[in-house]
């Protein structure tokens, strides 16, 4: 274990998955920064966009878990970040990015592509590990049907892994010093959307019916090739249906 007193600072601390690191790392007694646009209680005031008060928010950390990310394209802030870690004590780096990224034509993907290479171009030490969807975001899928009669799910399979899970993985690597990209990792099981739809649908006490759908072109047909999975033992172990549960 290579941990020390130095502190860790979080990008993209208040979302889903930064709430699940800093949760872990606090509760061991880790020094933890925060940074955030908004500045609220405890947080670090500073902005990815433009670079205000990310190098002051950097001072004396040992390590950074880049976990920020927007709705277009995450290439513009870590860009910034890296430059801002170069000059200021070059610290250790930890990013959170998505497997499959390689084989599926998203836009967001490329984004996600572009960042891994600033980051492994840059002069710091650094870490990236992919994970599959988050649980988070196969339910938001069924959760913008809600008024829906039919929930449509799209004609693949997920491997939905828990936040929890993945945060761990990520301190996990932080203490062990694993630089360059860490083995994918996904959730506990592998399901077809549609099957994720029902144990959805059976947690709110629905009895909607499911619908499958196909689209034409080469990014849906990335999902159905199973680009988007991790062969082998997964590493997750926290269930869809554990996750609904813990989310009543």
């Amino acid at each position: 274990m290579t941990t020390s007193s130095a502190p860790v600072l979080i990008t993209g601390g208040t979302g889903t998955l930064g709430r699940a690191v800093v949760r872990q790392l606090r509760a061991r007694g880790d020094d933890v920064r925060v940074l955030s646009r908004s500045g609220s209680p405890g947080t670090l005031l500073g902005d990815l966009e433009t670079g205000e008060g990310v190098e002051a928010a950097l001072e004396g950390v040992g390590a950074v878990m880049h976990l920020a990310t927007t709705s277009r394209d995450d290439t513009e802030i870590t860009r910034r970040l890296v430059h801002a870690a170069e000059h200021e004590g070059r610290p250790r780096i930890l990013y959170s990015s998505i497997v499959g990224i390689d084989h599926i034509p998203l836009a967001y993907y490329g984004g996600k592509r572009a960042s891994e290479r600033i980051i492994a171009e840059s002069r710091l030490r650094w870490t990236t590990l992919r994970a599959t969807q988050f649980h988070d975001f196969v339910a938001t899928l069924f959760r913008v049907q809600r008024f829906s009669p039919v929930v449509f799910a799209p004609a693949f399979s997920f491997q939905p892994i828990s936040v929890d899970d993945v945060a761990a993985r990520l301190i996990e690597l932080l203490d062990d010093d694993v630089l360059g990209i860490a083995p994918d990792i996904g959730g506990p099981e592998v399901r077809t959307a549609r099957d994720l739809a029902r144990a959805w649908l059976s947690e709110r006490g629905s009895r909607r019916p499911t619908a499958a759908f196909r689209l034409p072109g080469t990014r849906f047909e990335a999902f159905r090739s199973g680009a988007n999975l991790v062969p082998g033992e997964p590493y997750g172990r926290i269930t869809f249906e554990q996750y609904l549960a813990r989310a009543r």
